[in-house]
Protein backbone atom coordinates (compact mmCIF):
# COMPACT_ATOMS: atom_id res chain seq x y z
CA UNK A 1 0.00 0.00 0.00
CA UNK A 2 1.45 3.60 -0.87
CA UNK A 3 1.63 5.85 1.92
CA UNK A 4 -0.83 9.30 1.89
CA UNK A 5 2.46 10.75 1.93
CA UNK A 6 3.40 9.77 -1.55
CA UNK A 7 -0.45 10.89 -2.49
CA UNK A 8 0.24 14.21 -1.44
CA UNK A 9 3.61 14.59 -2.93
CA UNK A 10 2.89 13.43 -6.13
CA UNK A 11 -0.01 15.74 -6.29
CA UNK A 12 2.38 18.95 -5.43
CA UNK A 13 4.57 17.31 -8.44
CA UNK A 14 1.73 17.82 -10.43
CA UNK A 15 0.44 21.17 -9.68
CA UNK A 16 3.93 22.52 -10.41
CA UNK A 17 3.72 20.66 -14.05
CA UNK A 18 0.37 21.81 -15.04
CA UNK A 19 1.38 25.07 -13.85
CA UNK A 20 4.55 25.48 -15.90
CA UNK A 21 1.84 24.06 -18.71
CA UNK A 22 -0.42 26.48 -18.39
CA UNK A 23 1.95 29.41 -18.13
CA UNK A 24 4.28 27.92 -21.09
CA UNK A 25 1.22 28.50 -23.53
CA UNK A 26 -0.11 31.83 -21.77
CA UNK A 27 3.35 33.18 -21.55
CA UNK A 28 5.43 31.21 -24.15
CA UNK A 29 8.57 34.11 -23.90
CA UNK A 30 8.71 34.17 -20.10
CA UNK A 31 8.47 30.65 -19.29
CA UNK A 32 11.11 29.63 -21.72
CA UNK A 33 13.47 32.53 -20.61
CA UNK A 34 13.25 31.20 -16.61
CA UNK A 35 13.57 27.68 -18.36
CA UNK A 36 16.62 28.88 -20.23
CA UNK A 37 17.97 30.69 -16.82
CA UNK A 38 17.18 27.61 -14.72
CA UNK A 39 19.26 24.98 -16.82
CA UNK A 40 21.93 26.89 -17.05
CA UNK A 41 22.05 27.89 -13.45
CA UNK A 42 21.41 24.11 -12.33
CA UNK A 43 24.50 22.84 -14.89
CA UNK A 44 27.35 21.51 -13.25
CA UNK A 45 29.91 24.03 -12.65
CA UNK A 46 31.61 25.12 -9.43
CA UNK A 47 28.82 23.30 -7.37
CA UNK A 48 27.52 20.06 -8.92
CA UNK A 49 23.95 19.53 -9.39
CA UNK A 50 23.33 17.53 -6.03
CA UNK A 51 25.07 20.63 -3.88
CA UNK A 52 22.89 22.97 -5.87
CA UNK A 53 19.67 20.96 -5.26
CA UNK A 54 20.51 20.56 -2.07
CA UNK A 55 20.64 24.53 -1.33
CA UNK A 56 17.34 24.94 -3.11
CA UNK A 57 15.89 22.50 -0.75
CA UNK A 58 17.68 24.71 2.32
CA UNK A 59 15.70 27.56 0.25
CA UNK A 60 12.36 26.25 -0.04
CA UNK A 61 12.18 25.15 3.63
CA UNK A 62 13.42 28.78 4.62
CA UNK A 63 11.40 30.58 2.50
CA UNK A 64 8.02 27.85 3.25
CA UNK A 65 7.55 26.54 0.04
CA UNK A 66 6.37 23.09 -0.08
CA UNK A 67 6.14 22.92 -3.67
CA UNK A 68 9.81 23.82 -3.91
CA UNK A 69 10.50 21.32 -0.85
CA UNK A 70 9.24 18.54 -2.85
CA UNK A 71 10.57 19.21 -5.99
CA UNK A 72 13.66 19.67 -5.22
CA UNK A 73 14.09 16.97 -3.04
CA UNK A 74 13.28 14.72 -5.89
CA UNK A 75 15.76 16.10 -7.69
CA UNK A 76 18.09 15.68 -4.98
CA UNK A 77 17.92 12.86 -4.07
CA UNK A 78 17.78 11.82 -8.14
CA UNK A 79 21.23 13.35 -8.17
CA UNK A 80 22.73 11.17 -5.59
CA UNK A 81 22.27 12.79 -2.02
CA UNK A 82 20.93 10.83 0.62
CA UNK A 83 18.64 11.51 3.27
CA UNK A 84 21.24 12.52 6.28
CA UNK A 85 22.21 15.50 3.78
CA UNK A 86 18.54 16.66 3.11
CA UNK A 87 17.78 16.42 6.37
CA UNK A 88 20.87 18.59 7.38
CA UNK A 89 20.20 20.92 4.99
CA UNK A 90 16.89 21.19 5.93
CA UNK A 91 18.35 21.70 9.70
CA UNK A 92 20.53 24.15 8.11
CA UNK A 93 17.82 26.17 6.92
CA UNK A 94 15.90 26.24 10.40
CA UNK A 95 19.29 27.74 11.44
CA UNK A 96 18.76 30.61 9.36
CA UNK A 97 14.61 30.58 8.97
CA UNK A 98 13.83 29.84 12.82
CA UNK A 99 10.89 28.27 14.26
CA UNK A 100 8.55 28.45 11.17
CA UNK A 101 11.35 26.49 8.89
CA UNK A 102 11.74 23.75 11.37
CA UNK A 103 7.80 23.30 10.67
CA UNK A 104 8.65 22.37 6.78
CA UNK A 105 11.07 20.03 7.87
CA UNK A 106 7.59 17.62 7.96
CA UNK A 107 7.19 18.34 3.74
CA UNK A 108 10.98 17.77 3.93
CA UNK A 109 10.63 14.30 5.23
CA UNK A 110 7.67 13.39 3.13
CA UNK A 111 9.37 13.96 0.39
CA UNK A 112 12.34 12.03 1.49
CA UNK A 113 9.98 8.89 2.48
CA UNK A 114 7.92 8.99 -0.92
CA UNK A 115 10.96 9.59 -2.95
CA UNK A 116 13.70 7.92 -1.25
CA UNK A 117 12.74 4.47 -2.34
CA UNK A 118 12.18 5.43 -5.80
CA UNK A 119 15.52 6.60 -6.05
CA UNK A 120 17.22 3.02 -4.35
CA UNK A 121 17.97 4.99 -1.13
Amino acid sequence: MVPLEYDEVEVKIREIEELLERLGKQHPKEISAFSRFLRETLDNKALTTREKELIAVALGIAAGCEWCIYLHTQKALAAGATKEELVEAGLVAVLMGGGPSLMHLIPLMKAIEAFEKEHGK
